[in-house]
């Protein structure tokens, strides 16, 4: 019996101390967001994995336009995943600089150049001293990664962060609906205009 309640007590604290570290690592994010400081909030992003989670989304929503009206051919799904992952992939580029992502996590206002496409809640919104409120907005996606939501309703939002090497960066950023399509959308213009 003390082997079973030894072992169970090393796994719980393991859990703790695996869910403690991505608290105060999310909690470090999100100051680094607060405060601006572009520098600090790269060194917490693993900016590729961030890169090819918004390419994905774009690509995602950029199908799904394409089959409202009819089915998608495979060609088109493969052209859809070279021609606008490229595509997508220099929209993203502009939206990933320090300035642009620190922006983009302290206040949650999303823009392509001059205009606003939506607006979800920032990190600097959070109350990180709300330890409960944190742990509310948290859902495991895998066991290295963990999804945290940014408000609610259609202009919800979230960010993902992956434990990696050394500890938890931010590896995705849950765009709103209403953001999606629009980046979709200029996926589909940009289509149209070249061919």
């Amino acid at each position: 019996m003390r082997w079973f309640l030894a072992v169970l007590f090393a796994l719980l604290a393991g859990i703790g101390i695996y869910a403690g570290s991505a608290l105060v690592s999310f909690r470090g994010l999100v100051e680094a967001a607060r405060a601006g400081d572009g520098a600090a909030v790269l060194a917490r992003t693993d900016a590729e994995r961030l890169r090819r989670s918004l390419v994905d989304q774009i690509v995602s929503a950029y199908l799904k336009q394409l089959g409202r009206d009819r089915p998608v051919k495979p060609l088109e799904r493969v052209l859809a995943n070279t021609y606008g992952a490229t595509i997508a992939d220099a929209m993203i580029a502009k939206m990933l600089t320090e300035e642009n992502l620190t922006r983009i996590l302290k206040t949650g206002v999303i823009s392509t150049g001059e205009r606003a496409i939506a607006n979800m809640q920032g990190l600097g919104e959070i109350d990180t001293s709300n330890l409960l409120g944190m742990l509310s907005r948290i859902s495991p996606v895998k066991p290295v990664e963990f999804l945290v939501r940014l408000g609610d309703g259609e202009n919800a939002g979230g960010v993902s962060i992956h434990f990696e090497g050394n500890g938890w960066k931010l590896s995705g950023i849950q765009l709103p609906a209403a953001a999606v399509q629009v980046l979709a959308q200029s996926l589909i213009d940009g289509k149209g205009r070249k061919g």
